[in-house]
């Protein structure tokens, strides 16, 4: 792939996309939403309906736009206009609690935010606390608008495509939830790279479960699939009902999830000893380590490969990801894609040697304008030569293959050893009756620290808290098995499926 050539050519703006594709093949298929459907011309003129609307609720270049909802075609109209007019589109996913919505709105002010109600009684609940206004998309309904913030200060515009296109929130599953600065050229480059490597075509169909709300579903699905031509089948929520059925109906030709997604189909399935017929060309696995032996029933299941990748809102967020004419039987993330360089290095900010474990550094076109209003924090995850710490633990084999270890920030460190919490993790999900585990630390009185484990079961095969000590004590040395075990009928999650360990640790440190 000739990446100055890619960088070259890609437009100024994400809201070339729609223009494009409504020129050179306006009757293709672009958008389905429940029983609707939108080609890419119809999907334009929501584009300009929706612009025109933004400039008549007097949002400018430079305002922060926040969008309340869950995934829809609405949604997917607003960043493209909110791209055409220079304003940051804030995407907030509207399962999050009240307060957590008037923080970020706080913390962005946030010129408008926008409801769409229509595909999320959430957002519904949101708008009426607010006293949101109806307004109106051509071809795609009604949202509804909060009054303006006119104490909104707009930031500056940047030259071609180095403008911010979207700030997103993390999920603050360990530690504070943050604003991401990604420009047009980030979310472009991901877009671009990521439809390239996956070959996808005009008669692909990907399944947009992944909330656009967070970067894997902006970037990779949403985007990376409009960007190709290909059609995008928007779910505002998964359940295992409805990911059958859209294999089943809807010829999905590409599915994008978590690990905990694909592990609740299995669940619900009974296994992988009868596979399901598709017309899946392949399936990925992201946002959260994939176990291999939650990989390889997946793919029994499926009857393709399940591709495993890794990367961080901060990155856009491809890192690397398992190539198409190479799948993988282990825990790799696969090779860094094309155009972003990597590097492993001690504390000292020396390179390692192959194979040996260390923080990860990473440097490309996908990095992060930095932390909006957070320059202290934005200066402590660069490092000089435009390098970010990722803050993650990994080992580059020779081959260039990226394996995670864990996160920095999640180290325990018990009676003078080092525990990761991915190993942990990954010998407990490898147990048959385990649908996910999540492993934290307890911090002792001493300065000392406990592993302790929380697990969700399968109902159909619990296990007891001994079955999986004795099982842990089979592969992991003593210090790394933990102190206690606890089931939860449901890990806490964001909407993205990643557990949140933040709410485990808090529950941990209570419970000593």
């Amino acid at each position: 792939m000739d990446i100055p050539a890619l960088l070259a050519h890609l437009p100024a703006r994400l809201s070339a996309i729609p223009i494009y594709w409504a020129t050179r093949a306006p009757d293709a298929p672009a958008l389905h939403e429940g029983g609707r459907s939108w080609t890419y011309a119809q999907l334009q003129h929501s584009v300009k309906s929706a612009t025109q609307l933004l400039r008549q609720l007097d949002v400018r270049a430079g305002d922060r736009l926040m969008v309340v909802g869950e995934n829809c075609a609405l949604q997917v109209a607003l960043i493209f206009a909110c791209a055409s007019i220079d304003a940051w589109i804030v995407n907030v996913n509207a399962r999050l609690s009240a307060r957590e919505i008037d923080t970020i709105a706080g913390h962005c002010s946030a010129r408008r935010l926008l409801f769409l109600a229509g595909a999320s009684p959430e957002a519904a609940a949101h708008a009426a606390r607010l006293g949101a206004a109806s307004a109106t998309v051509d071809g795609m309904g009604e949202l509804l608008a909060g009054e303006s913030n006119d104490a909104a200060i707009a930031e500056a515009t940047v030259p071609g495509n180095e403008q911010v296109a979207a700030l997103i929130y993390t999920t603050g599953t360990t530690g504070q939830s943050k604003g991401v600065m990604l420009t047009h050229r980030n979310l472009l480059f991901i877009a671009a790279v990521s439809s390239t490597l996956r070959g996808l075509t005009c008669s692909d169909r990907a399944y947009g479960v992944l909330p656009i709300s967070h970067v894997y579903g902006l970037a990779s699905v949403a985007l990376g699939t409009l960007y190709a031509g290909a059609a995008l089948y928007l779910v505002p929520r998964f359940s295992v009902d409805g990911l059958l059925s859209a294999l089943k109906d809807d010829g999905l030709t590409i599915v994008q999830g978590v690990p905990a997604m694909y592990a609740k189909l299995l669940q619900t399935l009974g296994g992988a000893d009868t596979p399901l017929p598709t017309r899946l060309r392949f399936a990925y696995a992201g946002g959260s380590p994939l176990a291999p032996s939650l990989k390889h029933d997946v793919e029994k299941l499926l009857g393709t490969a399940l591709h495993n990748g890794y990367g961080m809102t901060e990155s856009a967020p491809t890192i690397s990801q398992t190539r198409l004419d190479a799948p993988r039987r282990d825990d790799s993330v696969g090779m860094p894609i094309p155009g972003v360089e990597v590097r492993v290095v001690d504390v000292a900010g020396l390179d390692v040697a192959p194979g040996e474990p260390g923080e990860l550094w990473i440097r490309g076109p996908n990095i992060m304008a930095g932390y909006y209003r957070e320059p202290a924090m934005t200066a402590a995850t660069m490092r000089d030569g435009g390098w970010l710490n990722t803050g993650d633990m990994a080992r580059q084999e020779p081959d260039g293959a990226l394996f995670i270890v864990g996160r920095t920030k999640e180290l325990i460190i018990r009676s003078g050893f080092n525990v990761y919490p991915l190993e942990v993790e990954t010998a407990l999900n490898a147990h048959p009756c385990v649908v996910q585990s999540a492993v934290v630390g307890r911090t002792l009185d001493d300065g000392n620290e406990d592993v302790i484990a929380y697990v969700e079961l399968d109902p159909r095969q619990p296990a007891s808290v001994a079955q999986l000590q004795a099982w842990l004590a089979q592969t992991l040395s003593p210090y790394k098995c933990p102190s206690a075990i606890i089931v939860m009928d449901a890990l806490p999650a964001a909407a993205t499926g990643k557990i949140l360990k933040g709410q485990l640790r808090q529950m941990a440190q209570n419970a000593r």
